[in-house]
């Protein structure tokens, strides 16, 4: 067995392990795999492990594994920030969206997909830490934001993605989770169909579970603390980034 295979195999029993002690079905909680910096070899590995879900932060990297990628089934999740002047090319190989957390982008890619005459499923990124190192729409103006985007018909709404606060005082991260959950049912309640909740990641998952996430984000934990491969070494703006 390799070390990813597992790794995976550890990951799905603290799911399951955490599905179980929140009172929740394991099978309604979804692994995306975080595969920034991580080989297409590595990834296929994975998928025909069962895995089906992977996330990209870096439009490189999408480019760059989509060759290798192309015949495994897959669906291809873009987690980074977008900036509204890689649209046409993430589009071309994601299959979701799930950072969107302005207007301005949400309109610009309604364009884009108009032009091209096709939909795109999206979730909103909303800012829960209030950390100005995150992006993300803020709390507070995720509900108008979420009507705004409703109205552009070529975005399909799926749910809200969060990055919980990097802490090791749990309460502290369980905050986060448990804002966006506060969001999703005000949200529902207003007709707007966010039924997924993106949120929880290696260090923080279990809490996540126990918050309602059905999307865990996973990375690290499975793929290792890797090297950064130099073709994967440089960010939108080829600047160094030793921080991927």
């Amino acid at each position: 067995m390799s070390l990813i295979v597992e790794n995976l195999a550890n990951i799905k029993l603290r799911i399951k392990n955490a599905a179980e002690f929140s009172g929740r079905n394991f099978n309604d909680i979804k692994l995306l795999l975080a595969t920034k910096t991580v080989s297409a070899q590595n990834i296929i590995t994975a998928i025909e492990s069962g895995e089906t879900l992977i996330g990209e932060n870096k439009i490189q990297e999408l480019k760059g594994k989509y060759e290798e990628l192309k015949n495994t089934p897959h669906q291809t999740n873009f987690i980074g920030h977008l900036q509204t002047n890689k649209i046409k090319e993430v589009i071309k190989y994601a299959d979701c969206i799930q950072s969107v957390d302005r207007l301005e982008l949400a309109e610009k890619l309604q364009k884009r997909l108009e032009f091209e005459n096709r939909t795109l499923d999206i979730f909103i990124q909303v800012n829960t830490s209030y950390e100005a190192s995150k992006y993300g729409i803020s709390p507070e103006n995720a509900l108008t934001f979420a009507q705004q985007v409703k109205q552009l018909d070529r975005l399909n709404i799926k749910g809200l993605m969060t990055i919980g606060l990097f802490s090791a005082e749990t309460e502290k991260v369980r905050k986060c989770f448990q804002l966006l959950k506060n969001i999703q049912i005000r949200m529902l309640e207003k007709d707007l169909p966010v039924y997924d909740l993106s949120m929880g990641m290696s260090n923080d998952l279990e809490t996540a579970i126990e918050e309602g996430s059905t999307i865990i984000r996973v990375g690290t934990a499975i793929f290792g603390r890797r090297p950064y491969p130099d073709s994967y070494y440089w960010n939108d703006n080829k600047e160094a980034n030793p921080q991927l």
